[in-house]
């Protein structure tokens, strides 16, 4: 069951990928994967069930006991297997997420390459799982703490980073030991498909890495979250589906992460370099077209130099070639289906009719395709939607704000706390926003922070628990202990 993909040096599967096997749906219906830039269908893909949902927590279960005991050393092999054919099929898994994601193709690589170094780190990890072992205070027995996989994982991933979302959860769990189940966004289930095949090409074992397509994502989450076998959940989406899931999780009472929807501020302080600025603000809101949970959403910049700083980005972001994703010069390609363009639209249009001025941008183009203009939004009043929302696309809008404490109530006037952006050439002043800002994480002076080897996630209603770093392993990890006597 594969599908060939213009551009493409091999066949893309399409089938669900259960116990090591390739197959079609129990029902066997298929549904359509859309390219965003003409909004044709890229390929037919099979559609999940709840019974093909049980197959795979029954692949995944019989393939545990086998996978925990395999050494860390073989774990750590495989990983790095798969950490070298992800990049050796680079250009192949770069295009494939142009095609049914949209983004454009030099951030298409960029993620590919993000994506393989989680494979890569935790194959490192895998071979550094500690424990202890103490002496009671009393002297008479002693305490043994391991570090032992949590068990079978569900791992549910957004469509915004098809690959690096997958193998930000798949490198850990693997990396202890765990087995998964992994339901991809019914937007970009190809590029999982590719990985999975890719990860069965490395040497991992049968069952150990279970891939289910699904148009059915709830009833899908259901029967697998209803199932005792499964021992833990890790989800990357909204804040809305995020919260419904915790609710379903606790039934189970299910390890659960939840890295959910983000409202990052952009803090420019007058004493910053202002080019610094605008290079870190045009990757931290252009980057997968503000697609992307830690896009800059809301621009605070100091009063005087809020109006220069609003002119240079806007020439900055003016000068961007919009197109398909893989024509050449292209950096910012569409958005990925039209539920979201329309979004992005109806914020823009009411955060224009609340007052703000757009000055650059602010009109949805003629299709085919979902596309929308770069924009940058000028005196967005308070309250607005483009500040409250997150717009998940290529919007910027603009605030003054006069000191640093109306900078910090500001930033922290959402329910989110994912990541924040501060430019300041005052070092002592970035300490202590980084401090005062309620958010997991905070980029001093850059426009990006994500990195494989820190610990990613959020506070509030951001989510909890971490992705990354030492963190990330820990996350499928539970500690045991035996005591004995001498």
């Amino acid at each position: 069951m594969t599908t060939t993909v213009p551009g493409l040096s091999r066949p893309v599967p399409t089938g669900l990928f259960v116990g090591g096997r390739w197959r079609a749906a129990s029902g066997g219906a298929t549904f359509a994967v859309l390219d965003p830039a003409d909004g044709q269908q890229l390929a037919a893909v099979a559609d999940a069930t709840p019974e093909d949902a049980t197959a795979a927590m029954d692949a995944a279960h019989a393939a545990l006991p086998g996978f925990a005991a395999t050494p860390p050393r073989q774990r750590s092999i495989m990983l790095r297997r798969a950490f070298e054919l992800v990049h050796s099929h680079a250009d192949d898994i770069a295009l494939l997420m142009t095609r049914e994601n949209g983004k454009a193709l030099p951030d298409a690589r960029a993620e590919l390459t993000y994506a393989a170094e989680f494979f890569r780190w935790f194959s490192e990890e895998a071979v550094r799982i500690d424990g202890d072992y103490r002496v009671a205070p009393a002297g008479g027995t002693r305490t043994l703490v391991t570090r032992q996989p949590v068990g079978v994982c569900l791992l549910i991933t957004p469509w915004n980073f098809p690959a690096a979302m997958a193998t930000r959860k798949i490198g850990p769990a693997l990396a202890a030991g765990c087995t998964v189940v992994l339901k991809p966004s019914e937007e970009t289930p190809l590029t999982a498909l590719l990985l999975a095949e890719l990860l069965a090409e490395a040497g991992v074992p049968d069952g150990v890495v279970n891939v289910l397509p699904t148009t059915a994502a709830q009833d899908i989450g259901a029967t697998v979250m209803a199932d005792p076998r499964l021992r833990k959940i890790s989800f990357t989406g909204s804040t809305a589906v995020g919260k419904q899931l915790m609710r379903s999780a606790a039934d189970q009472v299910l390890v659960s992460s939840m890295e959910l929807g983000g409202n990052a501020p952009f803090v420019v302080f007058d004493d910053a370099d202002l080019d610094a600025a605008v290079d870190g603000a045009m990757l931290a809101k252009l980057r997968n077209g503000g697609e992307a949970c830690t896009a800059a959403n809301r621009f605070y910049v100091q009063a005087p130099v809020a109006d220069e700083f609003a002119r240079r980005l806007a020439e900055r972001m003016g000068a961007v070639t919009v197109g398909r994703g893989d024509d050449d010069g292209v950096t910012l390609g569409p958005l990925v289906n039209e539920a979201t363009v329309a979004k992005v639209e109806r914020i823009v249009r009411s955060t224009v009719d609340a007052g703000a001025r757009a000055v650059l941008g602010g009109e949805r183009p003629a299709g085919p395709g979902f596309f929308y203009p770069p924009t940058v939004l000028m005196d967005v009043p308070e309250g607005s939607a483009a500040l409250v929302e997150e717009t998940f696309g290529p919007v910027a809008p603009i605030v003054r704000f006069d000191t640093d404490e109306q900078a910090v109530q500001l930033a922290n006037g959402t329910p989110y706390g994912l990541v924040a952006y501060v430019f300041t050439g005052d070092l002592a002043r970035g300490l202590r926003l980084s401090e005062a800002l309620e958010f997991g994480m905070v980029g001093v002076n850059r426009g990006v922070v994500s990195d494989p080897a820190a610990p990613f996630g959020g506070v509030k209603q951001s989510g909890i628990g971490r992705e990354g770093a030492h963190e990330g392993l820990a996350e499928y990890l539970q500690t045991r202990y035996v005591s004995f006597p001498l």
